[in-house]
């Protein structure tokens, strides 16, 4: 039974408010259930602490995103692939629509919770991120694409000030301001070196990470909002974003090449696409668990950490021109990372002043004096 305050009804002079309060024997709805829930490719960590599950979702992004950058620049190795990167998109769509679609089968409740018009937004500037970063290596160096990416925290900081009306400290904004001059840097000497070098990549990565900024914070506003599961947000962002890049590649006519080219060799693009959409898929779903427990700003800073690494192993596997610039910009874009990092952890991160730091020179001045006198 329920306990009703109020009276139902409305007249032209006044409204009335009811109020129903379950009892104890009323089952809650699956909505309000799943507030405490947290589940990863369909596995529930809402019993584990929450630096356990920070760990686990750190854990998957590393492991399945590294895996992920590797086939990625090693699809667009194949020669004569690179003008098709819009069509590897579409295929990466595709892939993650089914693989959302085959995990929300595992969910007892499979209804939509966020707004269609929410995911029609979501979707377009998925197309953006995603579409405009893979077209991109086609001008770029991939460490040069992936420095880039690492930089997203810039634009992540502008839309959480005009999205969500958030405000940064001096460190985080001297955090970007590092990663900027890192950027440069690092661009600077890129194009000094790279044979590819292209500046319709910069733009084509910039405006990447232009929609980047946007869609971190509204898909964090969204699943709070409305309490959505990681894999409806894959599954209607994706399906929706793959009929998006359908439609464009008909229109200019971008479909039939890339077909044919990807006939000719399936092994290297269809056989890489689908381990790189699954590798991709599996890291997605880490992130957005990151997004909704512990907000769009620390889920972009583990994922700027796992880049840092890409760079490094795309060096190692990857046959391309280096210079020790590129070392330069990255420890640059590295101390903006760590700026930010410990501007969220001042409590547990606590930096020594210059005055322990001239004490501690003192003392070990002291104590190598005297065993100089023993």
């Amino acid at each position: 039974m329920s306990t009703k305050y109020g009276v139902v009804g409305y007249n032209s002079s006044r409204k009335h408010i009811s109020i129903s309060i379950p009892s104890s024997t009323e089952v809650m709805s699956p909505h309000i259930k799943s507030v405490e829930e947290l589940r990863v490719l369909g596995i529930n960590l809402s019993s584990l602490s929450a630096p356990t599950q920070f760990l686990i979702c750190v854990a998957g992004v590393f492991l399945f995103y590294l895996i992920y950058g590797y086939l990625q620049e090693l699809i667009f190795s194949v020669e004569g692939f690179k003008p098709f990167g819009w069509y590897l998109t579409l295929v990466q769509f595709g892939f993650y629509s089914m693989f959302g679609l085959v995990e929300l089968q595992f969910t007892q409740d499979k209804r939509r919770r966020i707004p269609g018009k929410t995911y029609m937004m979501i979707a377009f500037l998925t197309v953006g991120t995603m579409g405009l970063s893979n077209t991109s290596l086609g001008y770029l160096n991939y460490p040069t694409q992936v420095i880039f990416k690492c930089c997203k925290l810039i634009p992540v900081m502008i839309g959480g000030v005009f999205i969500q009306g958030k405000r940064y400290n001096f460190t985080d904004v001297s955090a970007a301001l590092c990663m900027s001059l890192g950027l440069i840097w690092f661009t600077l000497a890129d194009s000094k070196v790279a044979p590819n070098f292209n500046v319709t990549g910069v733009l084509l990565i910039s405006l990447a990470l232009c929609a980047d900024a946007v869609i971190g914070n509204v898909q964090e506003k969204a699943m709070k909002l409305h309490n959505g599961s990681n894999s409806e947000m894959v599954l209607y962002s994706y399906s929706i974003g793959f009929i998006y890049i359908l439609g464009g590649l008909l229109c200019v006519g971008g479909l039939g090449p890339a077909v044919a080219f990807c006939s000719e060799h399936p092994v290297k693009t269809y056989g890489y696409a689908f381990f790189f959409s699954l590798t991709g898929y599996f890291g997605i779903s880490f992130v957005l668990a990151l997004i909704k427990l512990f907000g769009a700003l620390v889920a972009v800073t583990v994922t700027t950490g796992r880049k840092a690494m890409t760079i490094i192993l795309s060096f190692m596997f990857f046959t391309k021109p280096f210079t020790f610039q590129y070392i330069w910009g990255g420890l640059l874009v590295v101390f903006g990372i760590f700026l930010n990092v410990y501007s969220k952890n001042k409590d547990k991160m606590k930096l020594p002043t210059l005055k322990d730091v001239r004490s501690w020179l003192l003392m070990k001045k002291k104590v190598r004096f005297l065993s100089q006198n023993v």
